[in-house]
């Protein structure tokens, strides 16, 4: 159908008003986006929610270096002997025969010795004995 220039007119106005209807819809939703993304902008950030509180890890403390100790002598052994008439004994024999003598383990022993007698008196956890040194 051939078409008269009336209603080529027409068409051509109808096209142009759908077309700026559906610029101004674009534009609205343009606008709106826009608004939406202004508002988030502007609004305070939702705090999350907050983590797990996880137990921090239990680390051992470091021990303090000691300071280096200055080195003891080492202490000298000691024989020690009591001598009577010519002839000796020693303490440590002495003190092993009162050990004996007591028949027990002591916490303290005391010891006396009087050459003169060729005996020991002693005193073992509270409990007073006497016993013969041999001086041989």
């Amino acid at each position: 159908m051939p078409r008269t220039k009336k209603a080529a007119a027409a068409a051509e106005k109808e096209t142009t008003k759908a077309t700026e209807k559906v610029a101004k819809a674009a534009a609205k939703a343009t606008e709106a986006v826009v608004e939406t993304v202004e508002e988030k902008k502007a609004a305070p950030a939702k705090k999350a929610a907050p983590a797990k509180k996880v137990a921090p890890k239990k680390v051992a403390p470091k021990k303090p270096e000691k300071p280096e100790k200055p080195e003891k002598p080492a202490e000298a052994k000691v024989n020690f002997f009591v001598e009577y008439g010519g002839v000796q004994v020693s303490i440590d024999e002495v003190v092993a025969n009162v050990k004996a003598t007591y028949g027990k383990d002591a916490k303290e022993i005391s010891v006396y010795l009087k050459p003169d007698e060729s005996k020991a008196y002693f005193v073992a956890d509270g409990q007073e004995g006497e016993m013969d040194v041999f001086f041989c």
